[in-house]
């Protein structure tokens, strides 16, 4: 990744060795990047509680989806959707999947009969340079995002996305990682 080019579309991916709780293992969505700072989104934390049984508490619209909520990350912020409907969308991510945080948008993404979203509580945040710092510390990999790391329905996510990313890195031999512990310190 060059200096100054935006992540926006592209995956963050935890290296092994960063144990910060709220993203170990984690695999990151990238929804805005920019010298400011920038906004992701937690792929592969889903919370306990269904989609429905929070919409039915929030809003007057019903809502079908027996997917469960999903956790962004550890900092505040109303609820957000990644979607594939343009008509719905505030900003598009990567070709085909879109963001919408507007209320309205909400209402309609989650009535409708496909599953084609998730909604997010919480969100992955960093100040202007935060980000690159961490980057340049080792402290992630990055990748370009398809629907599939998305919408897919990959329970090994973030093994998947770290093998392409470090293999992409010509790291692949020096990662094979097949088992990460809970705590790699403890190693």
């Amino acid at each position: 990744m060059e200096s100054g080019e935006s992540l926006k579309g592209h995956l963050l991916i935890a290296s092994a060795a960063l144990i910060d709780p709220n993203f170990r293992q984690t695999v990151v969505l990238m929804v805005h990047h920019d010298s400011e700072g920038a906004l992701g989104l937690v792929l592969n934390r889903s919370s306990d509680m269904a989609l429905g049984e929070l919409w039915e508490k929030i809003a007057s619209s019903p809502c079908q989806s027996e997917q469960l909520l999903n956790f962004g990350g550890p900092v505040e912020g109303p609820l957000m959707a990644v979607h594939t409907h343009k008509d719905l969308s505030e900003s598009e991510i990567l070709p085909g999947v879109y963001f919408s945080v507007q209320k309205d948008n909400l209402n309609e993404i989650v009535t409708r009969e496909d599953n084609s979203f998730r909604v997010f509580v919480g969100n992955a945040g960093w100040a202007g340079g935060q980000l690159e710092a961490e980057l340049e510390q080792g402290s992630w990999y990055t990748l370009e995002a398809s629907p599939s790391h998305v919408f897919g329905n990959d329970e090994d996510l973030w093994q998947t996305v770290f093998r392409a990313a470090t293999r992409a890195k010509g790291l692949a031999q020096l990662f094979n990682v097949k088992h990460v512990p809970p705590d790699p310190r403890l190693n």
